[in-house]
């Protein structure tokens, strides 16, 4: 057996995931990956070595394949878990409902019984804020909102996930839980040596704004520009994925102090950003023209919704460190050192 401060993070070469790796060595942690790479890519593991100075333990596994996971289990002695592994594009989790209830709740579910059945006392689960719904009259949302109705299968796998973190812990389990509900992450490590890797055209706004802006795209399609907002066009809470990571660090310190059995938090900023207004930054910064259009409202989209993180404030001591303008130019940067390697 290993005995370290090691904490098991699922999918920990995604997006968020490598950027929290990133903070989790910072803090004195030692992160072990699990991940299979189908949704990162495989330069990841090296790019964070340029930032930390070595590279973390990675296990190439699948986390819906129980038996595999079970190994790492079986080698590592785990202070905490922080559960990334999901499927997250929208637009096909409707296309292929099925998909994604099979990944993200086998995942969850396999990763909890293995958590149960090796005593690991810590869980942190990677939420969203999709499990508002449409919020309706109420934009600033907070963790007593009611749960809506997810617009996407995605978003239902995210309060089915919830319901059953809820459940574990209400039938007497060991294990203390924080649900970290993300608003919408962005920007990049500032280093620029890691960022957001969209496979194929991506789903997120700031990947097709850098990717535009770079010459991969040949506009930017902005879906609605009759919404009740101050443009309108739809309002988001965009958070930089270096202040989201924290927040992961933040909570897992937070269980290990014995302080908590279940929680869920919101991480934003408290402030909402319209699409228009996240291009006119970016154009700002870069100092690039983009090339955009409006097109037709998308199904789905929630007009404006951004966060209540007085929650994340107190019981966390979190808060945000960047900006908006920040994001955008770590994003930028990022964008521009992957055109060079």
């Amino acid at each position: 057996m290993i005995h370290q401060r090691n904490i098991l993070v699922t999918g920990g070469a995604g997006f968020i995931g490598s950027h929290t790796i990133t903070a989790l060595v910072e803090a004195g942690y030692n992160p072990v990956i699990v991940d299979d790479f189908r949704g990162a890519d495989t330069t990841v593991p090296n790019r964070i070595e340029k930032i930390v100075g070595f590279i973390p333990s990675f296990v190439i596994k699948d986390v819906s394949d129980k038996a595999g996971l079970k190994e790492v289990f079986e080698q590592y002695t785990f202070v905490g878990i922080i559960h990334f592994a999901a499927y997250k594009a929208v637009g096909e989790s409707v296309q292929n409902p099925l998909k994604y209830y099979r990944n993200n709740l086998l995942g969850l579910v396999n990763t909890l019984e293995l958590a149960l059945e090796y005593n690991v006392p810590n869980f942190v689960f990677s939420s969203s804020c999709t499990v508002y719904g449409e919020p309706g009259e109420i934009k600033e949302v907070t963790e007593d909102l009611p749960k809506g109705f997810a617009a996407s299968p995605y978003g239902n796998t995210k309060i089915i996930g919830e319901d059953i973190l809820k459940d574990v812990h209400k039938s007497g389990s060991h294990i203390n839980i924080i649900s970290l509900r993300y608003f919408n992450p962005i920007g990049a490590h500032p280093s620029g040596l890691i960022g957001e890797f969209p496979i194929g055209k991506p789903n997120n706004l700031l990947p097709m704004v850098t990717g535009t802006a770079i010459g991969k795209f040949e506009e930017i399609t902005v879906f609605g520009s009759d919404y009740a907002t101050t443009d309108g066009t739809c309002i988001r809470d965009y958070i930089h994925v270096m202040d989201l990571a924290n927040a992961h660090v933040k909570a897992i310190e937070f269980l290990e102090s014995g302080k908590s059995s279940f929680e869920t938090i919101n991480v934003g900023t408290g402030q909402g950003a319209s699409i228009l207004r996240v291009i006119q930054v970016f154009e700002e910064v870069s100092e690039v023209k983009l090339n955009w259009k409006f097109g037709p409202r998308r199904p789905g989209d929630v007009v404006e919704i951004y966060a209540n993180a007085d929650k994340a404030n107190h019981l966390l001591n979190w808060y945000p460190k960047y900006t908006l303008e920040d994001s955008v130019r770590h994003a930028w940067n990022w964008e521009k050192k992957l055109q060079d390697d």
